[in-house]
């Protein structure tokens, strides 16, 4: 049988003809008639460095929610959320949300940390020449440090965790990244930190690069303890009245439903002990341009809420390792700049901003998607909403 190779062009691979020739070879071999794959306004020869073997796009539709209302040390105003999805009720449940919260005064957020890593692991003949390791990677930080700057003129590396067992030394180099979300930068200069290690330590020293201690694109305690990209808090005290009001719903009631929740999350022993900080983050990534697999570290949450004694509800939302960019990556093509641009999160010196609004919109999802469990509306809006069935 003859291999069926994907056509390229060694010499030009995004201009036409080699994008046409990918299109028919997918309408040879599948009989797909990529009457919308093939249709599409950004210029291909943006793309190299984003995408291999281009022949088309996927749209997804964008919803906007909002105006959300932030008081942040980043983000100050009202904004608009632009949110790709597929998933009726998800834009309709945000706005709800921030409407809310709007009338509430709006959401507070706190960027408390913001690192990204590399985490090598160390290799030796016994635990004490582990130890004397650890030791002197101490007490050389500063030349480590310049080592790994070489490689770049927006990351810096600000410490090194050690964690230690048995013949190993399970590192977590932390970077900061600017406006980008680093994670190919981290590994750049943490291999040439390496490399510096390797040459000027007095023992033998063996090391692989990632040691899945920086659980790269997973879920972890680790991250969700320690920050994986920004650790951003979105806060909001909600008045009583106001709550029963727009959410059908009392503060006491939710408050009860939260401590519920705080139970089952415990026994399914998840990361996140909220409703579905994962949809907004999502539906933010892909209109964006940030690496949506990284969802699987940004979505932990811990949330927090507490009924006051005047019946009023504080509640609030912690990302831990909320990992995203402004700059570099897939947030300069053309559709997801346009979303940047459009909450004014384009470019450098925006990064933290976007953390903010990101965070808020969380808290209004929250807000909305938990008022709505506990009135019993749940269902009803996704009958009303999301029931597209040709």
């Amino acid at each position: 049988m003859t291999s069926r190779k994907i056509p390229r062009d060694r010499t030009d691979d995004y201009a036409e003809p080699a994008i046409k020739a990918r299109q028919e070879f997918v309408r040879e071999h599948t009989g797909a008639t990529l009457e919308h794959v093939s249709r599409y306004s950004l210029d291909p020869t943006t793309l190299p460095g984003n995408v291999e073997n281009f022949f088309g796009v996927a749209q997804v539709p964008i919803g906007l929610a909002g105006p959300l209302l932030v008081n942040g040390e980043h983000a100050q105003g009202e904004f608009f959320v632009p949110l790709a999805t597929t998933e009726g009720t998800l834009v309709a449940s945000y706005s709800r949300g921030m409407k809310l919260c709007r009338d509430a005064g709006g959401i507070t957020t706190t960027v408390l940390d913001d690192k990204m890593q590399r985490a090598p692991v160390f290799s030796f003949e016994s635990a004490r020449e582990a130890r004397a390791f650890a030791e002197w990677l101490t007490a050389n930080f500063e030349p480590i440090a310049a080592a790994a700057q070489t490689t770049t003129t927006s990351g810096k590396l600000i410490e090194i965790q050690q964690f230690a067992v048995s013949k190993l030394l399970y590192t977590r180099f932390n970077y900061t990244t600017g406006d980008a979300a680093g994670q190919n930068m981290t590994g750049k200069a943490t291999f040439a930190a390496c490399a510096w290690i390797k040459q000027n330590y007095p023992g033998e020293v063996h090391f692989l690069l990632e040691g899945q201690f920086a659980t790269d694109k997973k879920t972890s305690v680790v991250n969700m303890l320690h920050t994986r990209g920004k650790r951003v808090v979105a806060e909001i005290t909600l008045p009583a009245a106001l709550v029963e009001e727009q959410m059908n719903v009392t503060t006491d009631k939710l408050w009860a439903a939260r401590l519920r929740g705080q139970l089952g999350a415990i026994m399914s022993v998840t990361n996140n002990n909220g409703n579905h900080s994962a949809n907004g983050i999502t539906a933010l990534f892909i209109a964006t341009g940030q690496d949506v697999a990284n969802v699987a570290e940004s979505s932990a949450l811990y949330g927090f809420t507490e009924l006051l004694p005047n019946g009023d509800l504080y509640a609030s939302v912690t990302l831990p390792a909320l990992i995203i960019a402004t700059y570099g990556g897939g947030t300069g093509l053309a559709t997801q700049r346009e979303c940047l641009e459009l909450m004014d999160c384009y470019g450098t010196g925006k990064v933290r901003k976007l953390a903010e609004i990101i965070a808020a919109t969380v808290l209004a999802g929250e807000l909305s998607l938990g008022s709505a469990v506990v009135a019993e509306e749940w269902v009803q809006a996704h009958d009303d909403l999301g029931r597209n069935r040709p």
